[in-house]
This record gives C-alpha cells, structure tokens and sequence, in this order.
C-alpha cells in the first residue's frame, strides 16, 4: 500500500513538473524573424494614389497589418522576387490575409501609371495596392522611409537603384519590423500572423 502511494505521489510529481514545463515553454516571448523596432514608433502617414485612382492614406488602415514596399514595373529581379513573396505569405495567412494590406509604391513615377500598376500586380494578386502620386509626394514617403531612389538619364529600358527592404506596419499603425528581401516568406507569415492578434 505504501509503494502505491508512493507511486502515486511520484506520479503527480512528474505530472506537475511537466505541467509547469510545458507552461513555460508556450509563455516563452515570441521571436520575431525580421528587425524589430522597439519600442515601436508611428509609422509616417503619405497620401498617395492606387491602381484605380482612388486616394491611398497609411492612416486609414489602422487595424490591419501592412506590408510596404518600394520598388517599380520594370524591376528585372528583386522587385518580382518580392512581391512573389508576398504572394506566399498571404496564401500562408488563409482567411487572416484579408486583415492585411500588401502595399507597392513605386519608385519610377515617370512610366509607373496607375493602368502600368494594376496591370503589373494583377499578375501577382490583384488584391495588392499600388501606389504612385506627384513627385513631392513619393520623395516626401521616401524621405519618411529612409528609402533610397536613383533614376538615371532615361534611356529606353533604364533601371532604378532603390532600397529594397520591407515595411511593416502594425494594426496600430506603428513601424514593427523591417525585412531584408531574403527573409524567408514562411518567416514573414509567422511574424504577421503575431501582428494580428496583439492590440
């Protein structure tokens, strides 16, 4: 009788132990894969123009997730690279994508229209945003981002130097994170999908 309790005893012991074990491991923070900025900051507010001419504000999008990038059309690389990326983390999402916002602002206004824009992107998902607008109104989103955008002398097929990192803006309209452009998109979904249930 005293070996059963004794057992018993022990049993709980483990039990509790595992218990607690467990407790800590799902309480442990989350990791964010990207560069996170904390404490966070107020991500800078532009009012530029979509695909379908229709006015675009950051500040409107609070409650959703965004993720912004700079880049143009013509890109021969990074910029399809990219948004094929974003195409995979809003698969990843399921039914959460429809809380976030996957933003392309172009740095090459001058054959960037809004037609060139919902063209380009339709071939990636056609819930992506494009954005353009005047000139001082991409340099002033720019200059907000610390992006940084070189045309050269036009030539028929000239490329644009340009920063090629991601943005992303909480549901509270803060700048959380940024990504290098070799962040891995499953890595980006993680990091996204934590974004969404945080107040």
């Amino acid at each position: 009788m005293r070996n059963a309790k004794v057992l018993l005893a022990a049993g709980i012991a483990v039990g509790l132990t595992l218990a607690a074990a467990g407790t800590m491991l799902f309480a442990q923070p989350y990791t964010f894969h990207g560069s996170l900025i904390d404490p966070p900051v107020a991500a800078a507010d532009f009012a530029l123009t979509d695909q379908n001419g229709q006015p675009f504000h950051l500040s409107d999008q609070k409650g959703r997730v965004a993720l912004i990038f700079f880049g143009y059309t013509n890109c021969p690389d990074v910029c399809p690279t990219t948004l094929t990326q974003f195409k995979k983390i809003r698969a990843q999402l399921g039914q959460g994508a429809d809380r976030v916002e996957f933003v392309f602002i172009t740095v090459d206004p001058q054959r960037d229209t809004p037609d060139r824009l919902r063209d380009y992107l339709a071939g990636f998902d056609p819930t992506f945003i494009g954005l353009t607008g005047s000139l001082p109104d991409l340099e002033a989103a720019y200059h907000q981002y610390g992006v940084y955008q070189a045309i050269p002398a036009p030539e028929p097929d000239y490329t644009v130097d340009h920063t090629t990192r991601i943005y992303a803006i909480d549901r509270r309209g803060n700048l959380r994170l940024t990504y290098t452009i070799d962040t891995a998109a499953e890595d980006m979904a993680q990091d996204v999908q934590q974004l969404l249930t945080r107040n």
